[in-house]
Order: structure tokens, then C-alpha cells, then sequence
């Protein structure tokens, strides 16, 4: 079975402004992933610029297939 992270966040910009996203799922290659990671994860993601802080709670790991094909998982929409 694969993994997703269900969690909120906020993210802040360097240059102002940010995001709040609150049960947010993401893939993950295994069982866990630790705050640290799942921040740059999301970051990474959403191709993100000029990221000041990013704050994780909530996060807890289901089982749950993965929602993109691992083609799709780096192409821009």
C-alpha cells in the first residue's frame, strides 16, 4: 500500500504575503516523513519562490494509493 501525509500549513514569503492550506494531501515515498521534510516537500511541490517560513501541524501518515502516476509526478500542469 502507498502513503499520503494529511496536514496543514502555513507558509510565509520572504517579500510578504502567504499560504494556508489545512487537510492538504501529499505523497510520500514510505510510512513517515518528519516536519522538516514534509516542509520542503511542499514547498518543492507547489514550486514555490522567495519561502521565508513554513509551518506544519496536524500531519499524520494514512495508507491511501497515490493520486499522480509516477510520470506525471515532476511535469508542470
Amino acid at each position: 500500500m502507498q502513503h499520503r501525509v494529511l496536514f496543514d500549513f502555513e507558509i510565509a514569503f520572504a517579500n510578504g504575503g502567504g499560504l494556508r492550506g489545512w487537510d492538504f494531501r501529499l505523497d510520500i515515498p514510505g510510512r513517515a516523513i518528519d516536519e522538516a521534510a514534509l516542509a520542503r516537500q511542499v514547498v518543492d511541490d507547489m514550486r514555490l519562490l522567495m519561502v521565508d517560513t513554513v509551518r506544519i501541524s496536524n500531519a499524520r501518515v494514512i495508507a491511501e494509493a497515490h493520486k499522480r502516476s509516477p510520470a506525471s509526478a515532476g511535469s508542470a500542469p
